[in-house]
C-alpha cells in the first residue's frame, strides 16, 4: 500500500491526490494518528509541514517518523519526501538540516544537474522548470546521497539516496487554496498573498504537468520495486 503522511493540518497533499492512480492511506500523526508499519508499506510519500525535521519537543511524533524513514530507506521501499519530508530524510541519514539558510518564498526556477537529468524521477521533466518554494529550513545532502537539483538560492534542491529514496525541497503539490493558507501564517507573506496567487496562475498548468509527471515516475518506481 502506498502511505502518505500528511505531518500538518495545513500542508495536506494538494495535486499529488490527482494523479494517483493506486490505492493509498493518509495518515495524519499531528493529531495522534499512528504511522503505517514497515511491512504494510509499498512506497511512502512524506508531505511538508510548519514544524522543522528536528522539532521533536514539539512534535513528539517526528521522533518516530524518522526511524521509520531510516527503516524505509534501508528495505529499499521507495520514499519521496516534500519539503520537511525531504529534511526528515537528510536529519534521519545523519545529514544537517539548518534554519534561516537558503530561505526561499515563491514561484522560482529549479535546474537540474547532470544526475538529476538522468534520474528516472525527473524523467520527462525539462532541465530547467518552475516550481513552487515556501522553506525557511534546508538540508545538506546525505552521505552517499547524489545532488540531484539546485536553485539560485539553494544550492540543495533535490537528491537521491540508494536508487529509490528521494528528498525534495520544493512543493509541486501546491493549489491556490495551499498558498492562501500558507501567506496568512505571516503577516509579512499575508500582505503579499495576491501577488503570489498572480504568480502561481500565470504557471499553473506547468506546475500541475510537472507534479503529475513526478508522481507518475515515483509510481514507476514503486511498480518496479514491488515486481
Amino acid at each position: 500500500m502506498l502511505y502518505i503522511i500528511q505531518n500538518d493540518p495545513e500542508v495536506p497533499p494538494g495535486t499529488i491526490i490527482e494523479h494517483l492512480t493506486v490505492p493509498h492511506v493518509v495518515c495524519h500523526p499531528y493529531h495522534g494518528g499512528h504511522l503505517p508499519r514497515l511491512a504494510d508499506i509499498s512506497a511512502l510519500i512524506v508531505l511538508g509541514g510548519a514544524m522543522g525535521a528536528n522539532d521533536e519537543q514539539n512534535h513528539p511524533f517526528l521522533a518516530e517518523l524518522k526511524k521509520l524513514i531510516r527503516r524505509v530507506v534501508e528495505s529499499g521501499v521507495p520514499y519521496l519526501g516534500i519539503c520537511l519530508g525531504g529534511q526528515l530524510l537528510a536529519v534521519a541519514l545523519g545529514a544537517v538540516v539548518a534554519s534561516r539558510r537558503w530561505e526561499e518564498v515563491g514561484t522560482l526556477d529549479v535546474l537540474l544537474t547532470a544526475e538529476g537529468i538522468r534520474d528516472p524521477l525527473f524523467s520527462g521533466i525539462r532541465q530547467e522548470f518552475r516550481t513552487f518554494q515556501w522553506h525557511h529550513d534546508s538540508f545538506d545532502i546525505p552521505d552517499r546521497g547524489i545532488l540531484l537539483a539546485s536553485s539560485a538560492a539553494c544550492p540543495n534542491q533535490a537528491f537521491r539516496v540508494g536508487i529509490s529514496a528521494w528528498g525534495l525541497q520544493f512543493h509541486p503539490e501546491v493549489t491556490e487554496a495551499i498558498i492562501r493558507g500558507w501567506c496568512a501564517w505571516e503577516q509579512s507573506t499575508a500582505v503579499k498573498t495576491e501577488a503570489f496567487v498572480t504568480a502561481f496562475f500565470h504557471e499553473a498548468d506547468a506546475y500541475r504537468a510537472t507534479a503529475r509527471r513526478l508522481v507518475e515516475n515515483f509510481l514507476a518506481v514503486a511498480a518496479h520495486s514491488s515486481n
